[in-house]
């Protein structure tokens, strides 16, 4: 089979940074921001049989907040990734070969 990923010969592969201790701790960022952010509706929800508008409102917004957060949670694991792609070794990209030059084309306006 062919070898589809030749790493270059001198390529240098930087240290670990702040990165992964980040990407370690994101399922547990992701589970207390959760509950943090849902506690508020669960509670409206759960303890009352008639729910307002006011509360519903609550609801909404704890929700919202709640999508958000998760929007920003996965935003940071992608850039962690990314960062750890970055920092791993160089790879040879494939050859594509340049057409031919015609001199004769050179010098004169579009």
């Amino acid at each position: 089979m062919i070898d589809f990923f030749k790493k270059l010969p001198n390529a240098t592969q930087y240290p670990i940074g702040i990165e992964w201790p980040i990407l370690k701790k994101i399922p547990l960022i992701f589970v207390i921001g959760t509950l943090l952010i849902i506690s508020p509706a669960a509670v409206i929800y759960f303890k009352n049989a008639v729910i307002s508008a006011a509360q519903y409102k609550t609801i909404y917004i704890c929700l919202g907040a709640l999508f958000s957060y998760w929007f920003f949670v996965g935003v940071l694991a992608i850039g962690c990734v990314l960062i750890m792609i970055m920092k791993g070794p160089g790879y040879v990209a494939d050859a594509y070969e340049l057409p031919k030059e015609d001199k004769s084309l050179e010098g004169k306006a579009k």
